[in-house]
């Protein structure tokens, strides 16, 4: 029996997909090693965090005890739980109508609509921060969460309106048209045909506002200084003028991002899939 010829240049698409495999754990294992660095100093004394980086040390969660064992502590990661749920939920509220409206239904001139809101984002928050504080106390809300939960909702709307519109469009048109035939009514199509449709987009633009508003750092020390401080306010707290902090800041970094690990790694099948949407047409 004749042996099938072999296709010529297989041998180098090989060797090509195995360099790109190789350079991809390079530069994911390159990304990562900050993290992991920072998680292994954490269970370090402070003088072995401080001395020649190795692996050889021996492992103790005092710094992890002293984190928890500070008021703030508890006070912090309920701020920011409380600021970053209510803030998602508007966003979602918001996001999901406007969406809908610009992917289904678009107005006249619907792309300035869009470049309005992202167009939001221009301006360095920097540049904002004066007349925000301005606004802020005369409306007596300067070190409250309820401006943190204003910020953040205007912060990550643009961006779930551009997530969410581009998930609205791929909804089949025809489905659309035999629920009307059927007689549902508008709420009726989005919540029984268009939602659970786009649901893996859902997930994905809710987690990236929860990470977005989580790690927000800037407006929360401007205008959050009082009595409700946040997460990476908290972080901050750990930092003192003597130089012997790293371990304790490990620590304390590390609690901070494992909530956002958590509710990355439950929603990763949806996520990828709502990332992927529209990727193929």
């Amino acid at each position: 029996m004749k042996r099938p010829d072999v296709a010529p240049g297989n041998g180098g698409n090989r060797l090509v997909s195995l360099a790109l495999t190789l350079l991809t754990w390079f530069l994911g294992l390159l990304f990562i090693f900050p993290v992991v660095w920072m998680v292994l100093n954490g269970f370090k004394t402070e003088a072995a965090a401080n001395g020649t980086p190795t692996l050889d040390f021996s492992p103790t969660t005092e710094q992890y005890s002293e984190v928890t064992d500070k008021v703030l502590f508890g006070e912090a990661f309920t701020n920011s739980f409380f600021i970053v749920l209510i803030s998602t939920v508007f966003v979602m509220i918001l996001a999901v109508p406007a969406a809908y409206a610009l992917a289904i239904k678009p107005i006249e001139k619907w792309r300035d609509v869009l470049f309005f809101f992202i167009s939001t984002k221009f301006l360095p928050i920097v540049g904002a921060i004066l007349p925000l504080y301005v606004i802020a106390d005369w409306l007596d809300l300067v070190g409250t969460r309820t401006v943190l939960i204003i910020l953040y909702t205007a912060m990550n709307l643009p961006l779930a309106v551009w997530m969410l519109r581009s998930f609205f469009a791929e909804v089949p048109r025809e489905l659309i048209e035999a629920s009307q035939m059927d007689g549902a009514s508008l709420r009726g199509q989005i919540v029984s045909v268009i939602l659970p449709i786009v649901a893996p987009g859902l997930a994905a633009t809710a987690l990236l506002c929860v990470i977005f508003a989580w790690n927000e750092f800037f407006l929360a020390v401007q205008l959050n200084f009082a009595d409700a401080k946040t997460v990476p306010q908290f972080v901050r707290t750990n930092v003192n003028d003597r130089g012997d902090f790293i371990a304790k800041l490990s620590a304390a970094s590390t609690l901070a991002i494992l909530p956002v690990v958590i509710a990355g790694w439950a929603a990763q099948k949806r996520m990828i899939r709502g990332l992927a949407m529209g990727a193929i047409k």
